[in-house]
């Protein structure tokens, strides 16, 4: 009996490996120049900027199914399901950018082109208010509704509804103001001397004098003339009352900008592309002012006594030389409460990003009350809470009484309000998860916010009280849901992707536990004939005991005694191990292709990455090639000692910081990596851009400790493996001057296992499929030649 079993076992297992062979054949050959073509053709174009219109009936798309040069504008009609191709007039409404909605919510404005106009919401009849050939921006209803404000060439008008009368409410204007010149003494002498002598002068000098006070008096009022200087002005924002107008002045020091040579140009001569200066240049001054017009004065904000702002950075205990904190600030806000009370919410970062401070402004001092001050001796971000020269996610409770913000205090970016009178901050969310884009319902009574909360992986969709409590997860399908409510708040429009399927959209009610239903199609049957590849989503434990989150690609029948591949994915603070779409869409095509060739791929989400919180994002602080590099090394050793990889035969690849993190393990780690590409890198991080660097590494004179760990090109000598460097030659974000500072460095050192590709036309990502490739057939071309077992070589002497 036991034979028979036995006998049953062996044929259901032959049959068993002769179906994954066929399988195994039956799967389309994948080449580089396949995946690397145009992706609108080769894999068809995603829907993307979904709008609903404003009665609901409709939600507003761009797609390309039909593979033109361009998207064009769509509808879905949310009754029948219909899909057509929207009409001119209502790709100039989804165009037309809203601005404000008036305070009884029966009109709406729109900016388009320099016109401003507005729709009746009842009637859908749109009327233009106001056209000229200049920009216009911030328009919005005044408190009562009849009067719109907004601001054209840098200066703010007032337009009145009814009569089309419009209003100069600030007169800012370039240069210094005209000093009239001080008379002599000797000319004042004379001219007192002759009013004293002739007594029809006097009168006559009376009567001008009385003329031009009443030719004065009978002007329209002027608003106060501003002169700015050199400085730029930005943000012009009125209150409430009207009475206060808030602006900032932005000077722009006169750095040294970077020249990148273009040298295949129309023209034929090598023409220069400026691009922007490096880390530690001089930063921008920002003069935050208020313009009170009942007193025709202007005056600053006082930012003296911030709590904090005098408090020198950890690092600095390092060095035994002197330091002085830069004590500069950029303000952003104000914001302004719906019930039109002349209440000033702000955002104040220092200039070193490493203090936040939320508070109301006192328009009538310029003194702040700061609410809420968050430090961190990394840098302040993390979801919702923004670079230093943006505006968080904050604004005002329904009452006017609270404010809510994000803030990273519990480690994770969450919800929190801040009563306005005692300071009492309550926390709404909580968690080791993120929140992303939150916003009131139309009643206030609830939160709308997307969030990780099932997986760092996933996005979700979610409502919960507007004072916190219960979270209902309105979306369930597994991946990445961004969300577009209907302007009921009765429906949700979707935008889902999986690791292996593109973005599509999906409609359902806005409700928990009903599926939702797909209504577009745009994979092409080309792409769909190849089975993509849904990649393990794991973790493994690193050196410091830590989990770190990971894509895996495996072949088939398992990596024992396979070569194998790590991918670092670039941006630093970006997040790849996910279970959606990926932005590295043609490098995850590119790791099917080395799955079928037998590769196995680990694509890790590594120390600074986006989605795991503050600690996660933070590091890497003063040590880029530290945890995010020893992350890469533990993955490598992982896929030996748990999946059986060839430890002689482990490749590194990745572009931009993932290229980066390629130069530092081929430099620093020769006993793990046989071979690496590195794609347009960053080699010398004091070469770098300020905004970006400055949070990580400080700067280059204050921190050079930070610079000199962090940085490829002290590293050089270290290369022992096989190194592809291939870089764009017009890249304005990554000179193509680090790479050609680093190729001098290797030849200097007597390097001969490297080459570098360059590429003339293409700048820091490539357009080109002809460029994607050829780079990406160097790639494949490195890693077969150098991570696969060669034949041994006969012994001399032997037949």
């Amino acid at each position: 009996m036991m034979q028979k079993k036995s006998l049953k076992m062996i044929l259901l297992l032959l049959f068993m490996s002769s179906g994954i062979y066929a399988q195994e054949k039956e799967r389309p050959e994948l080449s580089v120049q396949q995946i690397m073509q145009d992706p609108k053709i080769w894999i068809g174009t995603a829907p993307s900027g979904l709008e609903w219109a404003e009665d609901g009936r409709n939600l507003f798309f761009y797609w390309n199914p039909k593979k033109a040069a361009g998207d064009s504008l769509y509808k879905i009609n949310l009754r029948s399901r219909k899909i057509m191709e929207a009409e001119p007039a209502e790709e100039q409404f989804i165009m037309a950018r809203e601005v404000d909605t008036d305070p009884s919510g029966r009109r709406k404005l729109y900016i388009l082109k320099g016109q401003l106009f507005e729709r009746d919401l009842k009637s859908n009849r749109r009327h233009m208010l106001y056209q000229t050939l200049n920009s216009i921006s911030s328009a919005k209803y005044d408190k009562e509704g009849q009067d719109i404000l907004f601001v054209q060439d840098d200066n703010l008008f007032k337009l009145h509804r009814p009569t089309a009368a419009l209003e100069q409410l600030t007169d800012f204007r370039a240069g210094k103001a005209k000093e009239e010149p001080t008379p002599k003494k000797q000319d004042q002498w004379l001219e007192q001397d002759q009013l004293a002598n002739f007594e029809v002068l006097r009168q006559r000098k009376e009567r001008r004098e009385q003329e031009e006070a009443y030719e004065k008096m009978q002007e329209p009022s002027k608003p106060l003339t501003i002169y700015t200087g050199e400085s730029q002005v930005n943000d012009i924002s009125i209150s409430p009352d009207e009475r206060f107008i808030t602006y900032q002045l932005t000077d722009e020091e006169d750095n040294n900008s970077t020249e990148v040579p273009d040298y295949v140009t129309e023209s034929g001569y090598t023409e220069m592309l400026q691009a922007r200066p490096k880390v530690g240049h001089e930063q921008m001054q920002v003069e935050f002012g208020i313009y009170d017009r009942q007193l025709d004065t202007t005056y600053v904000l006082e930012e003296e006594d911030l709590p904090g702002l005098d408090k020198l950075p950890e690092f600095a205990n390092e060095y035994k030389k002197e330091f002085e904190r830069l004590q500069e600030v950029i303000v952003h806000g104000p914001l302004y409460p719906e019930n039109g009370a002349n209440k000033a919410l702000i955002e104040i970062r220092s200039l070193d990003n490493k203090d936040r401070w939320i508070a109301l402004l006192d328009l009538e001092t310029g003194k702040p009350k700061v609410l809420d001050h968050q430090r961190d001796e990394a840098w302040i971000g993390g979801p919702g809470i923004d670079w230093l020269f943006s505006m968080g996610e904050m604004g005002w409770m329904p009452d006017g009484q609270k404010v809510w913000f994000q803030s990273e205090e519990s480690g994770y970016s969450h919800l929190y309000t801040a009563d306005i009178q005692n300071g009492k901050k309550e926390q709404l969310t909580s968690g080791k998860f993120e929140i992303y884009e939150p916003q009131l319902s139309e009643d206030g009574k609830s939160w709308y916010f997307h969030a990780n909360k099932v997986h760092p992986g996933e996005r979700h969709f979610y409502r919960m009280p507007a004072k916190g409590g219960e979270v209902v997860q309105l979306t369930e399908m597994e991946g990445r849901n961004d969300v577009v409510l209907s302007p009921d708040e009765k429906t949700l429009a979707i935008l889902h992707s999986f690791a292996n399927r593109p973005p599509e959209i999906y409609i359902k009610p806005a409700k928990a536990g009903v599926a939702a239903e797909k209504v577009t199609e745009s994979l092409t049957e080309e792409w769909k004939a190849y089975p993509w590849r849904e990649p393990e989503f794991i973790t493994f434990t690193a050196s410091d005991g830590t989990e770190v989150p990971a894509r895996l690609y495996q072949p088939e029948g398992g990596s024992e005694g396979k070569p194998a591949v790590v991918f670092v994915h670039g941006a630093g603070y970006l997040q790849n191990a996910h279970k959606w779409w990926s932005s590295y869409f043609r490098e995850y095509m590119f790791h099917n292709l080395l799955v079928d060739k037998g590769y196995t791929v680990l694509d890790i989400d590594y120390r600074g990455s986006a989605g795991y919180g503050r600690d996660w994002r933070t590091a890497i602080y003063r040590h880029m090639g530290g945890k995010d590099l020893s992350d890469q090394v533990d993955g490598a050793k992982w896929l030996v000692e748990e999946l059986g990889a060839d430890p002689e035969n482990l490749g590194i690849y990745g572009g931009s910081y993932g290229g980066f993190i390629t130069l530092m393990a081929m430099f620093t780690q020769p006993e793990v990596f046989e071979s690496g590409a590195a794609l347009r890198s960053v080699t010398d991080w004091a070469h770098y851009n300020h905004p970006y660097t400055s949070n990580i590494l400080n700067e280059p004179y204050a921190d050079s400790l930070a610079y000199a760990r962090s940085s490829p090109i002290y590293f050089a000598e270290g290369l022992e493996g096989n190194l592809l460097i291939a870089h764009g030659m017009i890249d304005t974000n990554v000179h193509f001057q680090d790479v050609v500072r680093l190729s001098q460095r290797l030849i200097e050192l007597g390097k001969e296992n490297w080459e570098l590709a360059v590429y003339p036309l293409e700048g820091h990502g490539f357009v080109e499929p002809s460029s994607w490739t050829d780079e990406y057939s160097r790639i494949l071309k490195l890693f077969e030649e150098t991570l696969k077992d060669k034949a041994p070589v006969p012994e001399e002497g032997s037949n």
